[in-house]
């Protein structure tokens, strides 16, 4: 096919009926970039022999090199289908896991999607990973089952045997699709049940429960993959080819005469053809005959395969001349059979015609985009879209219009920056020359050509005896003049050279984004809105009508800017583009200094940011990173805040020590993010730390058996007595431990007393916690503003109903004697305020909750009020870094048993509480003053002469304004930090007085393998301290899945090692799975006589938590 113009995509930009945005989204190496490779030589960019080879859209030298995807890249596509034209936005996407999040940045710029299916592996994690993403972003799905050509060529099935497998696939990804669609209607039937609940008091007898989930009453027909509905096609990308069953309906109507629609429904099913009676017949399994799709479908193509591979050409001009193709000589002679194949293949089922067709049909244009997609782009964290100002509920219909008219707004929504040399900007590129500009540079090279003969005669001139002639000198000074100025000319040309040249190394950023509605120009200036940007509060300060180019007065988290460049992405090429109208994929550039990975565009300050992205990766993996050279740091600095903002998962982080960290979602991730920082970004030698490992804290309840497996009886505790008596010796002076574990310490000041006990939180408490961290911090800032007194918007319904829900799901699980009222005596979480700690409060004459927004907020006036804070400050301390390595705490709840505070203390609180009634008698007030001025003295160590001048009576005024001073700096002073330490330290020593433990981050690990090395890759696995949970082999093949459990901590290598020693038959997968506790105690000795038997005294056999512990301990240590 011709190559379509630049001036046909803009006119074809323009329909927006005509318009398809669409990813291809699989799980790794099930052909995504083949298929993108058939579809893209569709369009005459590459040719269709190379189709699968080139892998266009993989334009990294380490893409090409490692054979898989690494990002998101654009290409648009011209198709002709009858008399109408389409334009296709087609986005190749990442199947590998580390790269998970570049499938989201794609998918929200899309309406619809192509997943690929392996036909001989079928369902895979990630295969369930994409389809989940997209269910997320209310995006329909068809579906392209792949590598058919490997079920004929490598498993050798026979037909019916293909298409049991086939129907098999179509099974399991129907299944996953209904059990998304099922927990979306049980969630939709909770809330409307919530909402009567509330709406109607029913008597309790009068109430009668419908048991019917809501699931008979939706319709979900239209979900399901089926190739009856048009929604699959077949194929084999690498040998070019594809149908759907709608192909072989037309065909086999003229044939067999039966009707296109009737042959429609009865391809794909448990039909068969009556010969005799030329009828479709039902139950073809019941009758042992063959079904209509194999007997139409599989059969020819499984015949054409034999034909060919066999070298069968009388066969094989048979079915050519029956098909009507013309294959050439060099396909038919060619010694590989699969190109001969191939040439057949794409001409009687060309795939990009089954696969451009589909998409054409089945998924939908910008114009039929669902008012549910646009109210969940519009409605970010517990937002309602009832709650937002009407300004911004207006433009629900911009959104749905998709207008393209001068009046509507422009929204724009970037989902991620991605880095392109200077070199392939269209601006930069070396292009024809006209002949005007030939004509041009003729005359100059005239030119210069003359000014160099004259040169070269006046030095011919200047060589002769001066006397000979006064004019020739003066001719000679002349041409001296000249040369100068040639010379200036040439430094002027090579300076300007080597600015181009650096110019040409820079990275530049462009904007991957789409239009949602009006026109975007050139030139134009719009407002970039930020993730925490409210429309609401800015509604107040500008009005709706205002435009970026208008003076405007500060806002928060909005900025203005111009659209330098708008491009039209074409895989590896960039094409200038004046205007984008809405529905379309674009690049966007001049954002670098604007956006740093996504953002919102619009030109009305009323419409709201996006929801941000669902990244499905959680970023694990750290490494420290430092210069080989000192002097290249600023480079360094410089190169890691360019590849945060082109990668849109990497972390990048400054550490307490100094230290540079990047945090990446895996081992391959890491890799390809040191290789750009190196060669791209930094352009400097760095040298890396090995992988920092997290970790975290706990504690356990006590082993009820000991290292030997033997009851914990009195054998034991007479060998323990040493062992604790040195625990104490440990204990410094004034820190009372009780035998359950209360620790009770005081401030060095004396002024307060605390007691605290550490309690193991239940294994559902911790993990509601971590599930709900959001929602955690949510409450924390709506308690803060109601704290504060502050007039924010309503609490919507749905958020109010969340807290109730997590509050009740901690009340079940926190059940028994210990925790009896501990859901409603919750003080904080940590660390952070929001971690999977929980800190409460257990002594009399005090209240605070952190269910304060729901409605029982107590304003509370009592002698702690002042100080509670810092109590809460030294919990958050104290849970950020435990006492074995550092590292954050998990699963711990902290109880205050008692607070004490002498009367200093209380006399400090008090009358801080309220300055306005201080003491009624000037006396009263010096006497006050002297008090708490002494106070100071203790904490500060100030002057006594300074505090006693300070301290004699002045007017009442001038004395309580300074007493309310000296009270304010004391409340959030050294006493405060005194508090502060004292409830880390408290905090640290009731952990210790319970029995510790490491818990280490897990990966869940699936691994393909054939049963011939299933032995090795067990013995991989237990090397590294895996656990295989599940081992089940995939129906009809002889493939294994083992699904296992490994510590990140011994991950690292361990995909090579499994591809070394199963010579490449196995790989896995790892994903971030759950944070697990390490059974072994770190600090163990042996005590008992069995366990001195069974490890010898130093106890030398490895214990797993120490050696963990010890690394984490070296590292924190290391010189920085």
């Amino acid at each position: 096919m011709v190559l379509t113009s630049v001036e046909k995509m803009v006119g074809l930009q323009k329909k927006t009926s005509g318009i398809r945005n669409i990813c291809i989204l699989a799980h790794v190496d099930h052909g995504k970039t083949t298929l993108a490779d058939c579809l893209i030589s569709s369009n005459g960019i590459i040719s269709s022999r190379l189709a699968g080879k080139l892998r266009y859209l993989d334009s990294r030298e380490d893409e090409q090199i490692r054979g898989i995807t690494m990002k998101s890249s654009a290409i648009s596509l011209h198709f002709v289908k009858g008399d109408q034209e389409y334009l296709i936005n087609l986005i190749d996407s990442p199947g590998h896991v580390d790269f998970s999040s570049e499938v989201s940045t794609a998918v929200r710029l899309c309406d619809g999607c192509i997943i690929v299916v392996d036909a001989v592996e079928g369902v895979c994690p990630q295969t369930q990973a994409v389809l989940r993403q997209a269910w997320l972003e209310n995006i329909r799905p068809v579906l392209v089952i792949n590598k058919i050509d490997r079920l004929i060529v490598e498993l050798k099935l026979t037909p019916q045997e293909a298409y049991l497998h086939l129907k098999n696939i179509l099974e399991q990804v129907n299944a996953i699709t209904g059990a998304l669609f099922t927990s979306k209607v049980l969630e939709e039937r909770a809330e409307k049940e919530t909402e009567s609940e509330s709406i109607s008091d029913i008597a309790p007898g009068d109430q009668i429960y419908d048991w019917s989930a809501g699931l008979e009453d939706t319709d979900d027909s239209h979900l399901y993959f089926s190739p009856d509905h048009g929604n699959v096609v077949f194929a084999s990308a690498i040998d070019g080819w594809g149908f759907g069953i709608e192909h072989f309906a037309k065909l086999y109507s003229q044939k067999i005469g039966i009707k296109a629609a009737v042959l429609l429904k009865t391809l794909w099913g448990d039909y068969y053809l009556n010969t005799k009676a030329k009828k479709i017949m039902k139950g073809d399994q019941s009758k042992g005959k063959k079904p209509l799709f194999v007997q139409l479908v599989l059969d020819n193509i499984w015949s054409l395969y034999e034909a060919v591979m066999k070298r069968d050409k009388e066969k094989i001009e048979k079915i050519v001349t029956s098909l009507g193709l013309k294959i050439g000589a060099r396909e038919s002679r060619h010694a590989d059979p699969k190109v001969h194949l191939n040439a057949i293949c794409s001409q009687w089922l060309p795939i990009s015609d089954a696969v451009l067709s589909m998409v054409c049909n089945k998924l939908p244009s910008p114009l039929d985009i669902t008012a549910e997609r646009v109210e969940k782009l519009m409605c970010v964290g517990a937002r309602t879209f009832d709650s937002l100002p009407p300004e911004t509920q207006e433009l629900k219909s911009a959104f749905m219009k998709c207008s393209s008219e001068g009046t509507a707004p422009v929204i724009v929504f970037v989902s991620k920056m991605f880095a392109v040399d200077a070199k392939a900007l269209p601006h930069n590129k070396p292009r024809p020359l006209t002949q005007e500009e030939i004509a041009h540079r003729r005359e100059l090279a005239k030119q210069r050509h003359a000014e160099k003969l004259a040169a070269n005669q006046g030095k011919e001139l200047s060589e002769k005896p001066p006397g000979e002639n006064s004019s020739e000198v003066t001719g000679s000074a002349g041409d001296t003049k000249g040369e100068e100025q040639q010379l200036t000319g040439q430094v002027e040309i090579m300076t300007s050279k080597a600015m181009k040249q650096e110019a040409n190394n820079k990275e530049s950023f462009i904007a991957f984004a789409r239009v949602f509605s009006g026109v975007v120009q050139r030139g134009q200036k719009i407002f970039v809105l930020g993730p925490k940007y409210d429309p609401a509060e800015s509604l107040h300060k500008l009005s709706s009508q205002c435009s970026a180019t208008d003076d405007l007065p500060l806002v928060p988290h909005m900025t203005c800017c111009t659209l330098e460049n708008l491009y039209l992405l074409m895989g590896r090429e960039l094409e200038d583009l004046e205007e984008v109208p809405a529905g379309n994929v674009l690049g966007i550039g001049g954002l670098q200094d604007f956006v740093l990975k996504s953002a919102t565009l619009s030109t009305s300050p009323a419409c709201p940011p996006f929801t941000p992205l669902n990244f499905e990766a959680t970023p694990i993996v750290r490494v420290a990173v430092e210069p080989k050279h000192p002097s290249d740091m600023p480079q360094l600095v410089k190169g890691m805040k360019l590849l945060n903002q082109a990668d849109p998962c990497v972390q990048v982080l400054i550490q307490e020590t100094g230290e540079h960290v990047l945090v990446t979602a895996g081992e391959v991730h890491l890799q390809r993010c040191l290789d750009d920082l190196k060669e791209r970004f930094a352009k400097v030698q760095i040298s890396v730390s090995a992988p920092i490992i997290p970790f975290r804290e706990t504690i356990t309840r006590p082993p009820k058996v000991d290292m030997v497996n033997e009851e914990i009886g009195k054998q034991q505790k007479v060998a323990v007595i040493h062992q604790t008596k040195e625990d104490q010796n440990k204990i410094p002076e004034g820190i009372q431990v009780d035998s359950d574990g209360l620790v009770t310490i005081s401030t060095p000041n004396k002024q307060a007393t605390l007691s605290v006990r550490a309690m193991p939180l239940p294994e559902e408490v911790t993990r509601l916690l971590e599930e709900n961290s959001d929602l955690i911090r949510t409450m924390e800032q709506l308690n803060t503003s109601l704290n504060e007194d502050k007039k924010t918007h309503e609490i919507n319904q749905k958020t109010l109903d969340r807290i109730k829900e997590f509050k009740q799901k901690l009340e079940q699980n926190l059940q028994g004697r210990k925790w009896r009222n501990a859901v409603d005596q919750i003080w904080s979480f940590g660390p952070r305020k929001c971690g999977p700690n929980i800190l409460l409060y257990n002594f009399e004459s005090y209240k605070k909750s952190v269910w304060q927004c729901l409605g029982n907020a107590v304003k509370e006036v009592s002698k702690y009020r002042d100080f509670e804070n810092s109590i809460v400050s030294g919990f958050q301390l104290a849970t950020l870094s435990g006492p074995m390595c550092e590292e954050p705490l998990m699963g711990v709840c902290f109880t205050v048993e008692k607070w004490e505070m002498n009367k200093v203390g209380e006399m400090l609180s008090i009358s801080s509480q309220d300055p306005g009634e201080c003491g009624a008698t000037e006396h009263k007030q010096s006497e006050d003053t002297t008090l708490t001025s002494g106070f100071t003295d203790g904490v500060y160590s100030v002057n006594e002469h300074q505090d006693s001048s300070q301290s004699v009576p002045k007017s009442p005024e001038k004395i309580s304004k300074h007493k309310e001073d000296v009270l304010l700096a004391d409340c959030y002073g050294p006493f405060s930090g005194q508090l502060i330490a004292t409830m880390k330290e408290a905090c640290r020593y009731a952990l210790q007085a319970k029995p510790q433990r490491l818990m280490a981050a897990m990966y869940t690990c699936e691994i393909m393998a054939t049963a011939e090395v299933l032995g090795r890759v067990y013995a991989v696995l237990s090397k590294r301290e895996g656990r295989v949970l599940q081992e089940e082999m995939k129906e009809g093949t002889d493939v294994f899945i083992i699904k296992a459990v490994l510590p990140v901590a011994e991950s690292f290598g361990f995909a090579d090692e499994i591809r070394k020693r199963t010579s490449g038959l196995a790989s896995p997968q790892l994903v971030f799975s759950h944070w697990e506790i390490i059974s072994s105690d770190p600090f163990w000795v042996p005590t008992t006589e069995e366990e001195y038997l069974h490890f010898g005294e130093k106890a030398d056999s490895e214990n797993q938590a120490r050696k963990y512990m010890n690394a984490v301990s070296r590292m924190q240590k290391a010189p920085k």
